[in-house]
């Protein structure tokens, strides 16, 4: 199989789930691999589309299984969860004889699990931020030098516009490696407008002519992701390829938490982190029924300038927070507090995520509701939605 491995900050996923969208246009059979997963750990391994289910699930499981004990029978250490995880999906690719497979990198790139693959056909690099700094490095052009990890010699190179330290570093990376290096910048597309739920851009190269695109999302970040997979299937393809198909694809693809709207008006977003919050800010649309803002986050975050953040340059009317699952989470008072320090606006805070939930839907009246702030708070929202919309539950 072919393989296109993915790092980056933000967007990794988006690009990923571009990316095998118009591969499977080109009647290709897909692999995708992602993390983490929403509601269901089978989201991470899909093939042709569709993740694979429960019994193969269990079937690959069964499978890696055996080799994690050869492994220790050897002396070698158990695989962490990704790792497994990551054994299983290749498995899983393999026996399907998926011809091509997009992997996503779980954290940084040079020192991650999916770095085993010696020769993908392509290399890809979404934006840099501030994220997991503790492993990363604490400066862009560290968390920079972590994720051009990725990249192998003579193995052409995509990537996203960030600042000149973090291209810089990606640039003399792939010189180093012989590496044919595209910088996709942000002046490579043009916006045309939000409607309908829908983003329209068109593109500055010569080669999309005056093509008008579409996304099935309103995020503004999300022209310059799926930009990005449009040029590694440019180089994949050649003239091969089928850009008016590809377009179809693009306008096919929803990626669940990003800008995903799960009810009438109510949003969920995957931001967790202050690039992220940045350009979830610079998506939020003036509503002149005004904005309700839900948000939780883990501890190991920079929650209070992402709190900053959103309440100087979001619009919104109220906000709500509450409590994720797990001991990673930040108690919901603390940010409550921070909340409150940064905005004159009202603030409630609600720990129980379904009861916060349950509080935003009685009070939405016109406005249009953002869940944001952790993935395991979209997942939660999604999960709770899915239970009540099956008649499980109540919302």
């Amino acid at each position: 199989m072919r393989i296109i491995h993915v790092a980056g900050t933000n967007g990794k996923g988006s690009v990923c789930a571009y990316l095998d969208g118009m591969l499977r246009s080109e009647q290709k059979r897909t692999g995708l691999f992602t993390s983490p997963h929403l509601v269901k750990i089978n989201e991470r391994i899909v093939i042709d589309g569709q993740m694979i289910s429960d019994e193969r699930f269990l079937e690959v499981f069964e499978e890696t299984m055996q080799a994690v004990d050869k492994m220790k029978e050897a002396g070698l250490s158990h695989p962490t969860f990704f790792e497994f995880l990551f054994g299983m999906a290749v498995l899983a690719f393999a026996e399907s004889r998926v011809e091509y497979a997009v992997l996503e990198t779980g954290l940084g790139g040079r020192l991650d699990a999916t770095n085993a693959v010696e020769s993908p056909a392509a290399s890809v690099i979404t934006s840099i931020g501030f994220d997991h700094e503790q492993y990363l490095g604490d400066t862009l052009e560290k968390i920079a030098s972590e994720k051009a990890g990725i990249i192998k010699p003579h193995v052409p190179v995509y990537y996203a516009q960030t600042t000149g330290e973090s291209d810089s570093v990606i640039e003399k990376e792939a010189k180093k490696r012989g590496s044919f290096c595209k910088k996709i910048g942000k002046d490579a597309y043009e916006i045309l407008g939000i409607e309908d739920k829908h983003i329209a851009f068109s593109c500055a190269s010569a080669y999309y002519g005056t093509t008008t695109w579409k996304l099935n999302n309103i995020g503004t970040y999300q022209p310059g992701n799926a930009l990005l997979a449009m040029e590694v299937m440019r180089y994949l393809f050649k003239e091969n390829g089928h850009p008016q198909e590809w377009r179809t694809a693009l306008a096919r693809v929803k990626w669940a938490g990003r800008m995903e709207e799960i009810l009438p008006k109510v949003y969920v977003d995957g931001a967790h982190n202050v690039s992220a919050i940045q350009a979830f800010a610079r998506s939020v649309p003036k509503n002149p029924d005004g904005n309700i803002i839900l948000f939780s986050a883990v501890k190991d975050k920079e929650y209070e300038e992402m709190i900053s953040y959103l309440c100087k340059h979001a619009d919104a009317e109220e906000y709500v927070v509450t409590l994720i699952d797990g001991d990673r989470a930040t108690d919901a008072h603390i940010l409550g507090e921070l909340f409150r320090k940064y905005t004159e606006q009202p603030v409630t805070v609600i720990e129980s995520v379904k009861e916060a939930m349950q509080y935003v839907l009685r009070i939405q009246g016109r406005r249009t509701v953002y869940c944001l702030g952790s993935l395991y708070l979209t997942g939660m929202i999604k999960e709770i939605i899915q239970e009540s919309l099956s008649g499980c539950g109540e919302v």
